[in-house]
């Protein structure tokens, strides 16, 4: 029997990638998505930005709802300190590739976990260092050309099966994809929540790289 404040979960967020990464680590949830202004403001450093956003995003859905817990998260690219969000069109995807290309980069997300009953909250960020393939010219073009850039900070999505850009990560892939699930984890036990998440023996591909993921397995 779960507790009260952890009857529902609700994710602040119309990701299908966070959907699909809740749904494989078991976790019940719907999804409930109410907008905010999420520009950057020009003092912010990458974690900042992607901690209040998730904030902001948790915060304002949970005024929408009478109980339950509400997962927000905010994922950005870091380049150089600099802050790579989602191409407006495919010749910025196309730069931020070619800026990218053969390099390292951070990807942090902002998690806040928010009860909407109390209004306590958990929030936290968690970055993974990313390294990019030098990958051609061709595979550049190829991959913009697909459409799969256009909804991804960075323009890329390290679990694409059009291109394979990246050539390896240190920390959580989860968190690349766009939702720690080690971090999710710690939020339910913040907030006093008795529901688990728990990964599958299969979904090797989802934790091999984050010790605090490889614990979530059944």
């Amino acid at each position: 029997m779960l507790q009260s404040e952890c009857q529902e979960i609700v994710l602040a967020s119309s990701s299908p990638r966070r959907a699909e990464l809740l749904a494989r680590a078991g976790l019940p949830f719907r999804v409930v998505v109410v907008p905010i202004d999420e520009e950057a403001r020009p003092w912010e450093k990458p974690e900042e930005l992607a901690v209040r956003l998730a904030l902001e995003k948790a915060r304002a859905t949970a005024r929408k709802i009478s109980a339950g817990l509400v997962l927000g998260a905010d994922t950005v690219v870091s380049l150089d300190d600099h802050v790579l969000g989602k191409p407006r069109d495919a010749a910025e995807a196309a730069t931020m590739l070619r800026a990218l290309r053969g390099r390292q980069h951070r990807v942090i997300t902002g998690l806040t976990l928010v009860d909407a009953r109390s209004g306590r909250y958990h929030t936290e960020s968690v970055t993974t260092r990313v390294w990019m393939r030098p990958y051609s010219d061709t595979e550049l073009a190829a991959y913009v050309a697909s459409g799969e850039p256009m909804d991804k900070a960075g323009a890329y999505a390290i679990q694409s099966s059009i291109a394979r850009l990246v050539e390896r990560i240190m920390g959580c892939y989860t968190n690349v994809v766009g939702l720690p699930l080690c971090a999710v984890a710690r939020a339910l036990t913040a907030l006093g929540c008795t529901l688990r998440l728990t990964l599958r023996p299969e979904d090797v591909d989802i934790y091999a790289d984050c010790p605090d993921c490889r614990r979530l397995r059944g």
